[in-house]
């Protein structure tokens, strides 16, 4: 479309949403802010999930390399320089791996242990935000049902029809609101849920790798 049309037609639509929200009550900004707060747990999640991610594989390579070559001191300064979650739980194996496997693996989980709520950290919240949009809206329809059922009960013959298309906008308003509201957190949420659970497997999986490899180097250090 024309960029000069849409310029254009930018009042009209900005228009048309205020009165969509007016009409539909209370409700509607309620819904609307509980979504503006799931939007911007996504976006802190998103932000955060690319600050803990890392290409696992190129940094295991880089530390086998290291650790083959007995500079252990040297790899755990490469997981020092990343702020990723993997290079700290691998960082924390480096550091006892002159001990014995257990206590190379003992330090492993305990490592993981403390970084998984951290992964998880606020998704909770983004699930509830989607729920919360779908009662609301459901809530703000029945609102707008009562409000209808008023009208054809009580008001005016010469008022009801305006009252009942009132609370019908009502209604039909909120419901929309609260499923569009829902529907995108709801699909925000399972892709961070996914998101996360790749993140702690990377971990878990790299961690038993760098558990076998300083296993391997201590075996060969003995037979020098």
């Amino acid at each position: 479309m024309n960029p000069e049309v849409l310029m254009k037609n930018a009042p009209q639509t900005i228009q048309s949403i205020a009165v969509f929200m007016n009409e539909g009550g209370i409700f509607m900004w309620i819904i609307l802010g509980v979504w503006c707060l799931g939007l911007g747990i996504t976006l802190e999640r998103f932000v955060s999930y690319q600050r803990f991610s890392i290409n696992g594989t190129s940094l295991l390579e880089a530390i086998k390399k290291l650790v083959i070559s007995n500079e252990v001191q040297k790899a755990i300064q490469l997981c020092s320089d990343s702020k990723s979650l993997l290079a700290f739980v691998l960082k924390n194996g480096l550091k006892r791996a002159n001990q014995t496997k257990d206590q190379i693996e003992d330090a492993l989980i305990g490592s993981i242990m403390e970084v998984s709520p951290k992964v998880e950290d606020k998704l909770s919240y983004l699930s509830l935000a989607s729920n919360l949009s779908t009662l609301l809206g459901l809530l703000g329809t029945i609102q707008g049902l009562i409000q209808s059922f008023a009208a054809v009960a009580n008001a005016d013959p010469g008022e009801k029809g305006k009252l009942l298309a009132e609370g019908i906008a009502v209604a039909m308003n909120t419901t929309a609101l609260g499923l569009i509201s829902a529907i995108t957190l709801m699909v925000f949420h399972t892709y961070l849920v996914n998101k996360g659970e790749k993140i702690v497997k990377d971990i878990e999986e790299k961690s038993f790798k760098l558990t076998d490899l300083l296993s391997t180097r201590k075996i060969v250090v003995k037979d020098e």
